[in-house]
């Protein structure tokens, strides 16, 4: 391909909307160009990334067994309101009607479409295990579509569904597949984490995603992860044990009153003013369930409670923090003075199970409760949200890091979620009719393209991972007019395409600085050029990630290309 005839737009200047750095480059290197909000133009280099993701998934879920298909991106609203996800799935599903005025959705999963298929095409146990994938479109009515790539309206996914007759051979395929993602994200030419993660409306009890951790912080969640062991979590999933505290307050508060506790509507004032620590508080926050229930979250002073586990916790679609009104509304009280007095609907954190004598707002204006003991009982969860320090629950020695990644893949144990509720049963071996026990299994094709760059740049563009580059060389001839530079670059670049390279002649006629300026952005990952030594016969060397040249006899630097891919 020569340079001057490929269509790749770059710019100078990131674009204002461009927030992460794999946006910025995407579009200043003429991959992608936006067409609306969360939706976006692939241009010629970004759907060679794509496809050769796509190669690399195919041939690894190939390996593994499972079997491609195709499903449609319009679904009948009727097998999403069979399986109850019309409802649950919420402001994101795109909901449409057809000319007959029938209710469907384009599609943002496939769980209810496979389950029809596995209801009407398996039925015999003897068939079982199956796995099933496609890659395909995916549409999400983001509510704030951000970060390019990362997080769109409409992305390129594969997903992956599993059928079993046992929970033991689900957990088979379960760890099978997670074999097959590590494998899919090294020759991706990333590192990746394998995390617990919160199932949210896909469902299940098991999950965990793959999360590259990112160069910077510009990662879209926290990952905590054990110093001392394997442990690593989703800040939604991740549990904690808490280092000592001052939990029971009886040498402060030995008597239960109510105190006078003006001017102190958040925990740092009220520890002020009382003079103890934050641990012999606890919070009481005021939610909105489905925009509709009011309930309370009860948790200690010095933690903050994590919403994914409050919704789940809560068994609600929406959650939200109640406004000021509403807390008045349904209380009596204002921020920062509710108690759990007037509340039915209330869930505790565990970190509030062991407080005696401790602090907690008296559900009056301007008052608080010392040497408050629980006089109820609750059921008490996890509720918290993790932090830096905490001990590992699993190794309970270690102590808890965190860092920033952004999930390309996930898993899941669905188990008979889908096919209890949709009837799809098959013949076991003693006959009876039995759901079928599922699995899934998602990578973010598109978003894999795009963590490539946050996990690999650099400040002057791109570094593309060898597998998945849209081009592998560019042959850069310093002077197009001088004709010894420009013989040996064609010369070479001829020998490379003979022998399967992948490669772009840079045959514009512009200044060297704007050709190693657009080879940089662009980020092929060699870079082979024709300059002063060309009278010589030898081509200047170099490799996008590392700032070393080497001078190179045309033969010398193709044997050399070749063996940087294999």
């Amino acid at each position: 391909m020569y340079m001057s005839k490929l269509l790749a737009p770059t710019l100078r200047e990131n674009p204002a909307e461009a927030e992460v750095i794999s946006h910025q480059l995407l579009m200043r290197a003429g991959y992608i160009r936006r067409l609306a909000s969360g939706i976006y133009n692939y241009l010629p280099l970004m759907w060679r990334v794509i496809k050769k993701v796509e190669t690399i998934v195919r041939e690894e879920m190939d390996r593994a067994g499972a079997q491609e298909l195709l499903m449609p991106i319009l679904q009948p609203a009727d097998i999403w309101q069979e399986s109850g996800r019309w409802e649950v799935y919420g402001k994101e599903l795109i909901r449409l009607k057809d000319r007959h005025d029938r209710d469907c959705v384009l599609g943002p999963t496939h769980e209810e479409v496979i389950t029809t298929i596995a209801k009407n095409e398996i039925h015999s146990y003897r068939q079982l295990p199956m796995n099933l994938y496609q890659i395909q479109n995916k549409y999400r009515d983001e509510i704030r579509p951000r970060f390019g790539l990362l997080r769109g309206r409409e992305f390129i996914m594969k997903d992956a569904y599993s059928f079993h007759s046992s929970e033991e051979d689900l957990d088979r395929e379960y760890w099978v597949m997670a074999d097959t993602y590590k494998r899919i994200f090294e020759r991706c030419g990333m590192q990746t984490r394998m995390v617990r993660s919160d199932s949210g409306a896909i469902g299940g009890d098991v999950s965990h995603e793959f999360m590259v951790l990112t160069q910077t912080h510009s990662g879209e969640c926290d990952v905590y992860y054990c110093n001392a062991c394997d442990y690593a979590a989703n800040s939604n999933r991740a549990e904690s044990i808490l280092p000592d505290a001052l939990t029971d307050g009886s040498d402060l508060f030995p008597n239960g009153e109510e105190v006078a506790t003006p001017n102190c509507p958040d925990i740092e004032s009220l520890s002020k003013f009382l003079k103890a620590p934050a641990s012999l508080i606890c919070k009481a926050l005021l939610y909105i369930k489905d925009e509709s229930e009011p309930f309370l979250v009860l948790i200690r002073g010095d933690l903050e409670a994590e919403e994914i586990k409050v919704l789940n916790a809560i068994g609600a679609n929406e959650i939200r923090m109640a406004t000021a009104e509403e807390i008045k509304q349904h209380t009596g009280s204002e921020k920062g003075y509710v108690g759990p007095e007037n509340i039915q609907n209330v869930i505790a954190d565990h970190s509030v199970a062991a407080l005696k004598n401790f602090i907690i707002a008296a559900n009056k204006p301007g008052y608080h409760s010392v040497g408050f003991n629980w006089n109820k009982a609750f059921s008490f969860k996890d509720l918290k949200l993790a932090r830096v320090g905490d001990i590992c629950p699993e190794c309970k020695t270690g102590k808890l890091e965190m860092t920033r990644g952004i999930e390309v893949g996930n898993i899941f144990k669905l188990g008979t979620k889908y096919s209890q509720k949709m009837g799809a049963n098959y013949s076991s071996e003693d006959g009876q009719e039995l759901p079928f026990i599922m699995g899934c299994y998602g990578i973010g094709i598109s978003r894999t393209a795009a963590s490539a760059i946050e996990y690999s740049y650099d400040e002057n563009g791109i570094i593309w991972p060898l597998p998945i580059a849209p081009y592998q060389v560019m042959v850069v001839p310093v002077n197009v007019s001088d004709e010894t530079q420009w013989t040996l670059a064609t010369q070479v670049y001829e020998k490379l395409k003979a022998r399967g390279v992948e490669v772009v002649l840079d045959d514009r006629d512009e200044r060297a600085g704007v050709k190693f300026k657009d080879a940089d952005l662009l980020g092929f990952p060699i870079r082979l050029t024709a300059g002063k030594k060309a009278a010589e016969g030898l081509l200047e060397v170099k490799l996008r990630a590392e700032k070393e040249t080497k001078d190179m006899s045309p033969d010398d630097a193709i044997t050399w290309v070749k063996a940087q891919m294999s």
